[in-house]
Parts: structure tokens; sequence; C-alpha cells
């Protein structure tokens, strides 16, 4: 089952993500990062609960991360799983994220 919420933890809006991220709903996901970055200026995107991401999921991270990157925002990946770390490896971008196993 797919899901897609948004909650506050903190200092801290949480994109909470589960199920398969992929093009079926990569713009519903898209969507929330983007309006989280509009609410706050700490993003946190959490993912323990992503079995598989697409080049499209990854898209909708990446230009999360380029917004908040330009406004001076604070953009982390929250607990990815394997499956989410495994595609971030392979295009090198778990040195271009903040992953974090915890908030705080």
């Amino acid at each position: 089952m797919k899901t897609c919420n948004t909650d506050v933890d903190g200092e801290y809006r949480v994109v909470r993500l589960a199920g398969e991220v992929d093009m079926s709903w990569s713009q519903q996901v898209r969507a929330a990062v983007l309006d989280a970055l509009k609410r706050s200026d700490k993003v946190a995107v959490h993912l323990a609960a992503v079995s598989y991401i697409d080049s499209s999921g990854i898209a909708a991270l990446v230009e999360g991360f380029q917004q908040a990157r330009g406004r001076g925002q604070v953009f982390v990946l929250l607990e990815a799983s394997d499956a989410v770390k495994a595609v971030l490896r392979l295009a090198r971008l778990d040195r271009v994220f903040t992953l974090r196993e915890q908030l705080a």
C-alpha cells in the first residue's frame, strides 16, 4: 500500500512515505515534498517503509534537495530503507543527500 503523509516533529516537517515510489505516484510525492518546503525551513523525508524507488521518485527527492539548498533550508532523508540506499549508492546520491537515522 502506498502512503504519503506529512506531519510535524519538533522543528521538522516530515514527509512519510511507504510502499513503492514509482511513476504512478511520484508526482504526489513531489508535491508533498515541495509543499513541506513552503511550510518549514527544515524538511525530512522518512523512507523506512519504502520498498522500491525508481528514477521518478529519486527525481522528486533531488528537486526537493535543490530547492532547499537554493533557499538555505535543511533537507534530510530519514531512515532510508535498504532498497532506497541501494539506489542512492548506485546513482552516487548517497554523497549528495544528508542521510540520517534520526532527526536529533
